[in-house]
């Protein structure tokens, strides 16, 4: 591998609390190792575009505690065609970058595992931030945990409500296709039942936790509903559930939305952030590429894009059955 004097970072996919963290961590540590480091903005499209700036220590100065990103990020459409691409390699030619360090998820990884495929010798290391939480080969990506105090904020002022109304509350959170987010919302914010895309369940099965917990004078309850559970959008199930059950004096659905993404990041995640921005510049000096640098066991881990990308993370099963008992 040819020797790195330049690095870019950049955001892409999208946003997620301690980001900015991370940014302020890659810079500050390529600087520290006498490297010159650019900011590309609005991640991959910005690439193509060739908005590509010099960054100095200055330029992340007072960035940790804002939410965000500072690069600004996209989801680039040209990027997936070979010419967006080959117009990316130009403009980091162009600029002599001889490495990157990508911040996003799965669709930034997949971009940058078919870049270096295409491009071998650009280099890149990878950093997980998403506050869905389900790339394999980190305990937790940037974001997620921020986002679980966000939604759990939001349920704490939504039992207040229901509680003096005797009502039933579906909470709908973010995770198309990871439950992460929710089972944490769920247990933190004592939830009377949750639905994930990683279980299989049943209007039934719900109707009886609900009376189950309405025979010991339970009033109110709310539940947790991931936006990629298999019974359909918060709103159906909401319909159904009051088609079999007349317990509650009514039934109300709140979608948190975009919420969870913003606000400033929580310590956890500021610390996070900063230990994986800080550890993909020494990856990259190490002469690692096309590998995403992540936190297992609280210990840095190293994982190919490929691996991070197709493998599934492993969801723990106890923890859902116990938020189940839980929520009796």
């Amino acid at each position: 591998m040819k020797e790195i004097k330049r690095i870019a970072v950049f955001t892409s996919g999208g946003d997620a609390p301690g980001m900015n963290a991370a940014i302020r961590a890659t810079v500050r540590n390529a600087l520290n190792n006498d490297l010159h480091v650019y900011g590309i903005h609005r991640g991959y499209e910005g690439m193509i575009d060739g908005t590509i700036k010099r960054l100095e220590t200055s330029d992340v100065s007072n960035i940790i505690h804002r939410g965000g990103t500072v690069l600004k990020t996209a989801r680039s459409k040209r990027f997936m065609t070979p010419e967006g691409r080959r117009q990316a390699y130009e403009n980091i030619i162009l600029h002599d970058i001889d490495a990157l360090i990508a911040i996003g998820g799965n669709g930034t990884f997949t971009g940058a595992m078919t870049f270096m495929q295409e491009y071998p010798d650009v280099p890149i290391i990878g950093i997980p931030g998403t506050i869905d939480n389900d790339l394999f080969g980190t305990d937790f990506s940037i974001g997620f945990d921020t986002a679980v105090n966000t939604a759990v904020q939001a349920v704490d002022k939504i039992r207040d409500t229901a509680d003096s109304h005797n009502r039933l509350f579906f909470v709908e959170v973010m995770g198309r296709h990871s439950g992460f987010l929710a089972l944490h919302t769920a247990i933190a914010g004592g939830a009377g039942g949750v639905l994930i895309p990683e279980e299989d369940s049943n209007i039934d099965d719900l109707v009886k936790l609900l009376k189950r917990g309405a025979k010991r004078a339970k009033l109110f309850s709310i539940v947790i509903v991931a936006e990629g559970n298999h019974m359909g959008t918060v709103y159906d199930i909401a319909r159904l559930v009051e088609e079999k059950i007349e317990v509650f004096d009514d039934i109300k659905v709140s979608v948190i939305g975009h919420l969870q993404r913003g606000g400033s990041p929580s310590s956890f995640d500021r610390v996070l952030a900063s230990v994986l921005g800080f550890g993909a510049v020494e990856a990259l000096l190490e002469g690692k590429a096309g590998m995403m640098v992540g936190l297992r066991n609280n210990r840095i881990h190293h994982t190919t894009f490929d691996e991070a990308i197709s493998k599934s993370k492993q969801f723990n099963k106890e923890l859902l059955r116990m938020a189940h008992i839980l929520a009796q």
